[in-house]
């Protein structure tokens, strides 16, 4: 199957691509302060499976489509930029974090943060290098479980730890101003974190 050096490139690549800042982990973070953890926890769950999903869908065929027909990947690229704006402008004007659920904000849901991975494009990025470097077409299906048991757990650790962090930061955001600054800083980096993949279609 996998050779001990794979075996350990492939952890340390999980890793380092889950607990680096990129969408997934600046919306946990801002989640975890303006809802707390429990109420994060779907979102948590959304990230964690639905990021697993999307990549045993690349590696079993979803990334051969993607450079059969490449328009369609610029395609979801543009709608992954779209979708990311609209996404940093509603953390901005998230409020504060009051436990009311209000209409307004709320966190993001199961489905959502599933559906989420399939236009997060350091995920969709995460998940073609992955397929393309450790997946082997002759051991496909057990490379693919062992590698989505990989990410499924490195993942669960990942987002566990940055909605934390974020509960962990409610008590020093007392006050409305505190919060809104909070978010609107973390707005901008989930924006931010969309240039490389602006750069890149330029």
């Amino acid at each position: 199957m996998m050779s001990h050096d794979l075996f350990l490139s492939l952890i340390t690549f999980a890793f380092v691509s889950s607990m680096t800042p990129g969408p997934n982990n600046t919306m946990l973070l801002t989640s975890g302060v303006n809802f707390g953890f429990a109420r994060t926890w779907p979102h948590i769950l959304g990230v964690t499976i639905g990021f697993t999903i999307m990549f045993a869908g690349v590696a079993l065929g979803a990334g051969r489509v993607f450079t059969v027909f490449p328009t369609l990947y610029s395609v979801l690229r543009i709608i992954s930029i779209g979708y990311l704006l609209w996404l940093a402008w509603r953390i901005a004007t998230a409020g504060t974090s009051d436990p009311v659920v209000t209409e307004k904000a709320r966190p993001m849901t199961f489905f959502e943060a599933a559906l989420f991975q399939w236009v997060n494009p350091k995920g969709v990025m995460v998940a073609l290098s992955v397929a393309a470097n450790y997946v082997s077409p002759a051991n496909l299906w057990a490379g693919v479980a062992l590698i989505s048991a990989i990410f499924l757990t490195v993942s669960l650790i990942s987002a566990t730890t940055w909605a934390f962090f974020g509960t962990s930061l409610r008590p020093l955001l007392a006050n409305e101003r505190q919060v809104r600054i909070f978010n609107v800083a973390m707005a901008v980096a989930l924006v931010a974190s969309l240039w490389p993949l602006v750069r890149e279609m330029i």
